[in-house]
């Protein structure tokens, strides 16, 4: 395998090489490991879900040292800079208030000190707990807040497990003053998880249009980011080529308000005890 030594003396894969030397030998790896354990295309479905699980760890195990040299820094990722832009031209603004959404410290992270000017931040969620300020549904913010109140409004990982989030988007341009930011970030790829309410995937396109004119929002930045690649465990001939592909696994944007929407063009008024009888998991507990 062609290797080249990089400016920090490390030993590296030419990153031109990645679709022509290191997909095709990690699908080489993925091939063979099929065979070893008699798993390939005249095998039966349920023969095939018998293949051993370590196999398939030992096999990801192996496609991971292949991928280490293309491992990037979080510091270089063009997602994470979106971040910190936004947070930047939040303390630009006097007395600023913010709006969090989905502010719940599952996993003990919280984002106040990252506003250290704010004269006010809320911390929203669905149900109570850590961070929290305002128990709510997203769906229905300007039931919680009157109209124009926040010079921001920022969600993390929240719009996947969203049922309408389009309808959240026109709540969200209700509650910001005119000229306020708006950050979102969700995931283009991801597993499912908090189940049952993981709904959405959303392609940068996705993304920015729910944040487009006719919402009443212009994109101010936009990154995808976290890349990856899928690597298809089918014998499906359509899915053999997916892992020459970059797959980004997450996408954020920071968009303004420039205007009310039309609300008798743009409205939804299905509520949500129509389509779901569960709720989001309360992982607090």
């Amino acid at each position: 395998m062609r290797r080249w030594s990089g400016s920090t003396g490390e030993t590296r894969l030419s990153p031109n090489s990645i679709r022509s030397v290191c997909v095709p030998e990690i699908d080489s790896i993925l091939l063979r490991r099929m065979k070893s354990v008699g798993h390939d295309s005249r095998m039966s479905s349920s023969e095939q879900i018998k293949t051993p699980a370590k196999s398939l760890d030992a096999t990801i195990e192996e496609v991971d040292r292949l991928y280490r040299p293309y491992i990037k820094s979080s510091e270089a990722d063009p997602y994470h800079t979106l971040l910190p832009e936004f947070y930047g031209k939040c303390g630009e603004v006097r007395d600023c208030s913010v709006l969090e959404i989905g502010s719940r410290a599952v996993s003990g992270i919280t984002r106040r000190h990252l506003f250290p000017k704010a004269r006010r931040y809320v911390g929203f969620d669905i149900h109570e707990g850590p961070g929290v300020d305002v128990v709510g549904d997203a769906h229905e913010l300007s039931k919680y807040f009157a109209e124009a109140t926040f010079d921001a409004v920022y969600s993390m990982s929240v719009f996947e497990h969203l049922a309408f989030p389009w309808k959240v988007v026109l709540e969200t341009n209700k509650v910001l003053k005119r000229g306020g930011l708006c950050y979102v970030s969700t995931h283009t790829v991801w597993p499912p998880h908090e189940l049952p309410w993981d709904f959405w995937r959303f392609p940068l396109a996705g993304l920015k249009l729910l944040f487009s004119e006719p919402f009443g929002f212009k994109i101010v930045s936009a990154q995808e980011g976290l890349p990856s690649r899928v690597h298809s465990l089918s014998i499906d001939p359509p899915t053999r080529g997916l892992s020459g592909y970059e797959s980004p696994l997450a996408v954020a944007i920071v968009a303004e308000k420039v205007g009310d929407y039309d609300r008798d063009k743009l409205r939804w008024d299905v509520p949500l005890s129509s389509v779901l009888t569960s709720i989001y998991p309360n992982r607090t507990r």
